[in-house]
């Protein structure tokens, strides 16, 4: 394939992948906050709940921002794997690479998204910023440990609801990944149930700030 015919398959594929991820963000909340109410900045609006940032400090910040570095962390590492072995990514294939590559690029992309939101987000006071961005990136590195598994759903989809159903864009993609999110998210930053909420979040939940 040309150069030319290269870079727009790549941007279609990008694009897909970053639209998977912030479907799978968004659903991964009513897996951890299933009975609460969420902050989704400027879309609150939407839904008739308080807006106090547009977007910063937001989850749809988060649905945004890691799906953007996630895509682009995603397809950077296939594309890696590719040149160096000469062949497609493929969990059947190279079932180890594959649960190696599922880790590099969740941890990469997650503690890129943390080192932009670190020195960015106007809710971090500047002298913090670094201190948040380690502590961010411990967070990334514990959360990313627990996705391991996500290579393996659409194997056990296949089994339990048959080959079409685990090569589908649902089972295949939307539901690894909404899971990862959740094992991430929740391990990694204790985002279940009443915690990991922000301000706005626990006022519209009833919680003291």
């Amino acid at each position: 394939m040309s150069a030319t015919a290269a870079v727009p398959n790549l941007a279609k594929a990008m694009t897909a992948t970053f639209a998977t991820y912030c479907t799978a963000d968004f659903l991964s909340n009513f897996l951890q906050h299933p009975t609460q109410k969420m902050d989704y900045g400027i879309f609150n609006k939407a839904i008739g709940r308080e807006v106090t940032s547009n977007f910063w400090g937001t989850r749809t910040e988060h649905i945004v921002g890691v799906a953007a570095c996630l895509a682009l962390t995603d397809h950077t590492s296939q594309s890696l794997f590719q040149s160096v072995f000469k062949k497609e990514l493929c969990f059947a294939k190279s079932p180890a690479a594959f649960v190696a590559h599922t880790f590099l690029f969740i941890f990469s992309g997650v503690t890129l998204y943390c080192a932009g939101d670190a020195a960015f987000n106007p809710n971090h006071k500047d002298e913090e910023r670094m201190a948040t961005f380690k502590e961010e990136t411990y967070n990334s590195y514990v959360g990313s440990n627990t996705a391991w598994f996500e290579p393996y759903v659409p194997v056990a989809v296949a089994r339990v609801a048959g080959t079409a159903a685990g090569s589908s864009w649902v089972g295949s993609a939307l539901l690894p990944a909404t899971l990862a999110y959740s094992t991430v998210k929740g391990v990694g930053w204790n985002d279940w149930g009443y915690s990991g909420l922000n301000d706005l979040e626990r006022k519209m939940n009833g919680l003291e700030k």
